[in-house]
């Protein structure tokens, strides 16, 4: 391959990942096409791509974008990308693909930093993350308030217990007066 073919497929490579930060790489040797084929269209409906890549080319390129590389080892090298985060394209990926035993997962790259799958898999989608923070931001607010409300509850119910007893009082008089009326 000519160097400027090589440069050619970096460049298309290169506007191919532009901006995109989070990655996962398998191996898919063995899938027969209609298998591949399959799984393109499932993985495209939810807005994630495949693309196989020779190793040495994408190494360039992601080392130009600041991306990890370590997992473009050897082997035929499938990436995926798409969807809204590292985890919730690694959770779609691994139902879909956890019916074909040929798919290997080699890694991730989560941000630019290679992470194993398995990592990646249990890494918060945006909107765990930002639910989590919101909590986190108003556990304090919840304890003050359960602090504050607490003892006010608990001299209510005492209230409440001692005019229930005062009214059963007042109600036994009148409910002794009553047969002894008739008498």
């Amino acid at each position: 391959m000519s160097k400027k073919i090589k440069q050619m497929e970096m460049d298309a490579l290169g506007h191919t990942f532009q901006g995109v930060r989070d990655l996962v790489v398998m191996s898919v040797k063995g899938v027969t096409a209609q298998a591949d084929n399959r799984m393109r269209l499932d993985l495209r409906k939810k807005n994630i791509r495949l693309q196989v890549l020779k190793n040495s080319l994408a190494r360039k390129v992601f080392d130009g974008m600041g991306l990890q590389t370590t997992l473009l080892a050897a082997g035929p090298t499938t990436v995926a990308w798409g969807a809204s985060s590292i985890a919730e394209l690694s959770r779609e990926l691994e139902t879909l693909l956890r019916k074909n035993d040929k798919v290997k997962f080699k890694g991730a790259i989560a941000d630019g930093q290679a992470v194993t799958f398995a990592q990646a898999l249990k890494m918060p989608t945006k909107a765990e993350a930002i639910g989590r923070v919101l909590s986190l931001a108003l556990a304090p607010a919840a304890r003050l308030l359960s602090q504050i409300l607490g003892p006010a509850a608990q001299v209510a119910g005492q209230i409440k217990t001692l005019r229930e007893k005062a009214e059963g009082e007042a109600e036994k008089p009148a409910a002794e007066a009553a047969p002894a009326a008739t008498a």
